[in-house]
């Protein structure tokens, strides 16, 4: 015989106010199975739990029903509650009458309805609930971070520091991300190398991280806990171990005109190259696209060039070298992809790829960096003399509300960095004029206004609200800037030595396809999805799984860095322990009823679900082997999408079965 507590919360007067809450607590008395029901104004305090515990004990209660807010809220809360008194933690349900009630439904007497239908609903869930126990599953103590910016450096040395074992995964020869391609931070105006270059030498000197850069993640298996990561790690053609960073394959090698993407192409750098002075690891990589040795030894010829080979004394090249693919284990991963800029070249009406002089912005960042293309002197690229006037064009790809260009996103650090390079180049050039275009300057941060009036009132940068509609290059070698002043309410043209572009920040282009790996969400511009965006902003919906600086989105330097440091805080949280509780909640198959069809393993995005043969006994005493399913329940999260997708109804949900749910439903009608 089932013996039903109930416990409807006041939540002040978040669901009072519009639910008569002592007129729910005596509807729901009513109901069969119920022998305690009451109301308090706050369940999920103190007092409000030891009253819950109390009656578990004294009415003996085998069920409990609390009406209140979200279980995303407290579930834990009174789960926890629950386990204290004695009684299953998963005998407790929750009738949501905030969010799906007293928020949506102004009306009292409507509301009061509403709220005894899912109270019902929930009473007849919990009468069928049975007592559920969490498995466990051991924890590899040792993580992944994938991504080697700023906010990749910044957990790996936290969960370092803690004492585990990291590996630091990166695309790039070097680790340093963005960060590294800056002149100086807002608005500190800090010198960003001298910021991130001293992280970098303490990731590479640490003795529980390994750098596993010029790498990607090609696989991901296992769950939580049991990460199994395939990691591409591609051909330097240097063989690591013996290479001492010391220059001279560089200095001697003949293939002097490639482009060099650090300085995102702005000049050259040689086949064999060293991508910064700080680079870490400071270790050579040949490009073979340019490689006058290797791109012979495509083509059958094996005695073409090799100069750097025989210059080195560590002899350290290797022609030979193959991309090969390793695989480790790991407990947790953090995420941290980053973000690229927008490619202007869609944008033809600010000349962008057709005149020199018209730049992006991080580009512009690299010909003010004194390790830039131009040492640090801002020239044109055109004819490398130096401006005297710039226009600098905000919002470019960002708030676009036209479908199919540019993101509808404001991309957060637009406003800060374009005063901080205006005011860079007055500071330098004082008598250069600089002209800002903007839709509106957004500058939320600590100290930010100050500095955005610091340029418009110290530096005198001229703030023009407004967009640009034309860019025009001009046979003097000008550019014609024609755009409108809504203040002034006219059309202005401005003739400027160059045009900086502040493009929109959009998700790194790997982001997706490890997304889809990782098996863990993201939204419609490719950044990936917090599991709550107010009480779990660095963790993944997938168990494991944290995030990192802007993989999740547009943000600056400091709010990068702390929230680095709180993913890898929830990281250190996870490989402290032992052995992982897993959620009880899971789909488990009725292998009597499974066909094997597979449909289930289809759409489960854990990859939780697989199948094997198994031995049943068929007619007349005889075996036959059958393919039924089978649910990892460390990898399963619940989600109860194999259970809709069963044809012949043999996949359940533990907690939530169908039986149950049918209850629900015909508690409310």
């Amino acid at each position: 015989m089932e013996r039903i507590g109930v416990f409807v919360c006041h939540c002040g007067t978040n669901i009072a106010g519009t639910v008569d809450v002592a007129k729910v607590a005596e509807e729901l008395g009513k109901v069969q199975g119920v022998v305690f029901s009451t109301h308090y104004t706050y369940m999920c305090s103190s007092a409000g739990q030891k009253m819950i515990e109390d009656h578990i004990k004294e009415d003996a209660l085998t069920g409990v029903v609390l009406c209140s807010c979200s279980p995303r809220m407290h579930e834990k809360t009174f789960r926890g509650c629950a386990e204290r008194a004695g009684l299953n933690p998963y005998k407790v349900e929750i009738a949501n009458i905030r969010e799906q009630t007293s928020w949506v439904e102004k009306d009292i007497e409507k509301a009061t309805a509403k709220a005894i239908a899912l109270g019902k609903a929930a009473i007849a869930k919990t009468i069928l609930d049975t007592p559920l126990t969490p498995g466990e599953t051991p924890m590899t103590k040792r993580a992944l971070v994938i991504g080697g910016g700023i906010a990749g450096i910044t957990a790996a040395l936290d969960i370092a520091d803690a004492g585990f074992p990291v590996d630091l995964v990166e695309r790039k020869p070097t680790i340093g991300g963005k960060m590294a391609m800056l002149d100086k931070t807002f608005p500190t105006l800090d010198c960003a190398s001298c910021i991130v270059t001293p992280r970098m030498t303490e990731v590479g000197q640490h003795p529980n991280i390994r750098i596993l850069s010029y790498s990607e993640v090609v696989g991901v298996h296992g769950y939580i806990g049991n990460f199994s990561i395939d990691i591409k790690r591609h051909a330097r053609y240097v063989d690591e171990t013996k290479c001492t960073g010391c220059g001279e394959c560089t200095e001697k090698c003949p293939m002097k005109k490639v482009p060099n993407d650090f300085n995102l192409n702005l000049n050259n750098k040689t086949a064999v190259y060293i991508p910064f002075a700080q680079a870490v690891p400071k270790i050579a990589t040949i490009d073979a696209n340019y490689c006058l040795h290797l791109t012979a030894m495509a083509k059958g010829k094996d005695n073409v060039c090799g100069m750097c080979e025989k210059v080195c004394g560590a002899k350290a090249i290797d022609f030979a070298a193959k991309d090969e693919i390793i695989t480790e284990k790991y407990g947790a991963i953090v995420v941290a992809t980053g973000y690229e800029m927008i490619d202007l070249k869609p944008y033809g009406e600010y000349a962008y790829g057709e005149c020199k002089d018209v730049v992006s912005s991080l580009e512009y960042e690299r010909l003010m960096n004194a390790s830039g293309p131009t040492s640090g002197h801002l020239l044109r690229p055109s004819d490398g003399k130096e401006p005297k006037k710039i226009v600098f064009i905000q919002c470019v790809g960002s708030r676009c509300s036209n479908e199919g260009k540019g993101n509808s996103y404001c991309s957060k650090v637009c406003c800060m960095y374009t005063a901080k390079q205006s005011i860079l180049t007055r500071d330098h050039y004082p008598d250069t004029e600089c002209y800002v275009f903007y839709i509106d300057v957004r500058t939320p941060g600590k100290q930010f206004d100050e500095f955005y009036r610091r340029a418009v009132e110290q530096y005198g940068i001229h703030y023009i609200k407004g967009m640009v509609g034309k860019v025009t290059p001009q046979a003097d070698g000008s550019i014609d800037v024609q755009g409108s002043d809504l203040i002034l309410n006219r059309q202005v043209h401005i003739k400027a030595d160059m045009v900086v572009l502040a493009g929109s920040l959009e998700a790194n282009p790997s982001a997706r396809p490890l997304a889809t790996m990782l098996a863990t969400s993201m939204d419609n511009d490719d950044f990936f999805l917090e599991a709550h965006v107010k009480l779990r902003p660095v963790e993944s919906p997938t168990a494991g799984i944290f995030l990192a600086g802007t993989c999740l989105g547009p943000r600056d330097i400091p709010e990068t860095v702390a929230q680095s440091s709180g993913a890898a805080a929830k990281a250190i949280c996870l490989l402290i322990k032992d052995k992982l509780q897993n959620n009880p909640c899971t789909a488990k198959p009725d292998e009597n009823q499974c066909n094997g069809c597979g449909q289930c393993e289809n759409v489960c995005p854990y990859g939780a679900i697989s199948y094997v043969e198994k031995d049943f006994r068929g007619p007349n005493r005889t075996t036959i082997a059958r393919r039924v399913s089978q649910v990892n329940s460390a990898m399963c999260q619940g989600c109860g999408a194999c259970t809709v997708a069963c044809p012949s109804g043999a996949m359940d949900l533990q907690g939530f079965s169908n039986k149950q749910i049918l209850a629900e439903v015909d508690a409310v009608i």
